[in-house]
């Protein structure tokens, strides 16, 4: 099986699973070779996650994005906001704030959290990344988009070994995330707020566009996993209750189906971070032994809490009756 070690997501460090997560990337994924979708499906809101470990990094991270682990490198996704964007009071240019400016970010690490490069991406006022993807040959692939949506975006493909970025192509969208179908291999990427999805070649050519039947939360980073299917961890901020100061973070994890384009499985998650963060507004990631679940979160920015810290969480999961 191939897969993406993001997206239940952090990176996480320390943790058993590592190694399984980088022989499982040694092949193409078949329908018959799905222990992460068999394992996830049966995931429910009475799944108890422990958490095992906790990995501080010492560099400013900024804001997250997305994370991947592959082998003993961890990838991490970050915006580097300068000048956050301002809403308008009526639309502009069919915009609805200013582009503000920011810095975008790809950090590589060492599994233990060591910064080993900062690659710098963007271009002008492209310079929000999104979730990341690793594809069986080891690349990279990101977007960058404007830090507003309905604007454009820049997909890269980045090498591993040299850490040079490539712009593949641009969108007329902003882009949030991107997956490489390993079967297909084309890209699969989300809209803002995943409302939008679109496929295209790795030349830019768009094969096709679907709503997201689900409105249960909007995705933040997003893993391929086998047999064409991609797993993805976000949020939905809810109005703040009567007597509460701050908007309520629902999180959860959605399976979703790239053949048919539906939803196989949702879950929220109830899992809180240092700073008082759902462990899946920021990057997110998991791997899988058997029914033994490892998920990896960096909830928090740099400057809240304990600064960006991964924690990693594990569970042993029981078929659903």
């Amino acid at each position: 099986m191939t897969r993406r070690l993001t997206s239940l997501s952090c990176a996480a460090v320390l943790v058993l699973g590592l190694s399984a997560a980088a022989s499982a990337r040694t092949g193409a994924p078949t329908a018959d070779d799905d222990p992460l979708v068999d394992t996830f499906e049966n995931v429910s809101r009475s799944t108890t996650w422990t958490k095992t470990g906790t990995v501080r990094l010492d560099f400013n991270t900024h804001h997250p994005q997305a994370m991947e682990v592959v082998g003993d490198r961890i990838y991490l996704s970050s915006v580097e906001i300068i000048e956050a964007p301002v809403k308008y009071p009526q639309p502009v240019d069919g915009y609805d704030r200013s582009p503000g400016k920011g810095v975008g970010h790809l950090f590589v690490l060492e599994k233990d959290g060591t910064l080993i490069k900062d690659i710098v991406l963007g271009e002008g006022d492209i310079y929000h990344p999104g979730g990341l993807d690793v594809d069986q040959d080891g690349n990279i692939w990101l977007p960058v988009a404007e830090y507003r949506p309905n604007s454009e975006a820049i997909i890269y493909k980045v090498d591993p070994n040299t850490f040079e970025a490539q712009k593949m192509f641009t969108v007329a969208d902003h882009i949030g995330g991107v997956v490489r179908d390993q079967e297909s291999g084309r890209l699969v990427g989300q809209s803002w707020g995943s409302r939008r999805f679109y496929e295209w070649t790795t030349s830019g050519r768009q094969k096709s566009r679907w709503l997201n039947d689900s409105h249960f939360i909007d995705y933040q980073d997003c893993e391929y996993v086998a047999s064409r299917k991609t797993l993805c961890s976000g949020i939905a901020a809810l109005p703040a209750q009567p007597g509460a100061t701050t908007p309520y973070e629902l999180g959860g994890f959605a399976l979703l189906d790239l053949r048919t384009r539906r939803i196989i499985h949702e879950v929220p998650t109830q899992l809180w971070s240092t700073a008082g963060h759902v462990v899946t507004r920021n990057p997110t990631d998991i791997d899988v032994v058997g029914d033994h679940l490892t998920m990896y979160a960096a909830p928090d920015d740099f400057g809240e809490g304990n600064n960006t810290e991964i924690l990693t969480y594990e569970a042993v999961v029981t078929p659903l009756s």
